[in-house]
């Protein structure tokens, strides 16, 4: 016993007693803190694109120009609407390696049935066709062919779609495209003023922005769309809550070809022509677009604002090296880095998200 008459071992007064822990101190500091930085990395693309334009801006006169942002607009269009059906097929866990392998046997299917039938109808009709075709072949083959990965059966379909185009071409350009075509893809909408009697807004931009409407519809507003998101968040658990997963796989991998078909018929009316090889390494642009966006290879996160973002990442930072004089090598490598980081900040997004909900149930107990 102490002088003041209680024991060494006593709580201090007022304090708890060994049979009754102190309640835990909610860590609102860490709390608030964590909340600030998933806000900054879920703004991460948005953030990424306002910085490239304000220093291009600085750096080049002509960046801000309308004519420029015109053709930065026309030139992004092929990479956004292949980002939109990559990101379908990312948010399920899986991923289309033959996208753009897709995307130039489209646009020769398209341009032999132009010269040989001469119906705009039906050489639109057959490019569509085409990429859907393809995509439903790698569904099939990823689901019903039970293979591990639909890394497996992209990648087979990326040499057996560039084979088939460059067989059906004579490995030459195929010239002449429908007018229809050549109006969605090289076209510009005079109506919108600033850009003189031909106009600096291109059709093609249209074109992306009621493809991607038409996406954030699906996704959003159609049970098919909640459907993405399940299966990519937890297979085991959609086919146990009875959501048909082998018909979800294969639906966006037919979406994702028929985008490519889309995407093909930009391409033909750019160059009035449709070449086997319009769409070589277009697959890895919009692979990077997507996760540029914040999508995740871990499946259930993804969305259509983000893809465009990341689209347009890309197509700005390339035609600013363009406006610089910089070395086109250096698109490559750039966009090499930028990818690097978009994966390490989805990364730490992922850790900061476990340690949010962590803080989160401490502070509910």
């Amino acid at each position: 016993m102490t002088r003041e008459g209680r024991s060494e071992l006593a709580p201090p007064r007022g304090g708890p007693t060994p049979s009754e822990p102190a309640a835990p101190t909610p860590p609102d500091a860490r709390y608030r803190g964590l909340k600030l930085a998933l806000l900054a990395l879920r703004a991460g693309p948005v953030a990424i694109l306002l910085l490239l334009v304000v220093v291009l801006a600085v750096l080049s006169d002509v960046f801000l120009t309308l004519e420029n942002i015109g053709n930065l607009l026309n030139q992004s269009a092929v990479v956004c609407v292949l980002a939109l059906g990559q990101l379908l097929v990312i948010v399920t866990r899986g991923i289309d390696l033959s996208v753009g392998s897709n995307l130039s046997l489209c646009a020769v299917v398209g341009a032999l049935v132009w010269r040989s039938q001469g119906s705009a109808l039906v050489a639109v009709l057959a490019a569509l066709a085409t990429g859907s075709l393809v995509g439903l072949v790698n569904g099939l083959l990823y689901v019903k062919g039970r293979l591990p990965h639909p890394f497996i059966a992209t990648l087979a379909m990326l040499t057996a779609a560039s084979g088939l185009a460059l067989y059906l071409s004579g490995s030459r350009t195929i010239r002449g495209a429908p007018p229809v075509v050549k109006e969605i893809g090289a076209g510009r909408i005079a109506a919108i003023p600033g850009g003189g009697a031909i106009g600096w807004f291109p059709t093609a931009a249209l074109v992306v922005v009621g493809v991607a409407a038409v996406v954030a519809l699906v996704l959003r507003g159609m049970v098919w769309g909640r459907w993405i998101y399940a299966v990519g968040g937890g297979p085991e658990a959609a086919v146990r809550n009875g959501i048909p997963v082998p018909a979800v796989l294969i639906s966006v991998y037919v979406v994702c070809g028929f985008l490519a078909g889309v995407a093909a018929l930009l391409t033909m009316g750019r160059g009035d022509a449709g070449s086997p090889t319009s769409g070589a390494f277009a697959e890895l642009d919009a692979i990077a677009a997507v996760i540029i966006g914040g999508a995740s290879f871990l499946g259930g996160r993804g969305s259509v604002l983000n893809a465009l973002t990341g689209a347009l990442v890309i197509a700005v930072m390339r035609n600013g090296l363009n406006l610089l004089g910089i070395d086109p090598n250096w698109q490559y490598m750039a966009a090499g880095f930028v990818i690097v980081v978009a994966v390490e900040l989805d990364v730490l997004r992922g850790h900061l998200e476990r340690r949010f909900r962590s803080l989160q149930a401490v502070g509910a107990r």
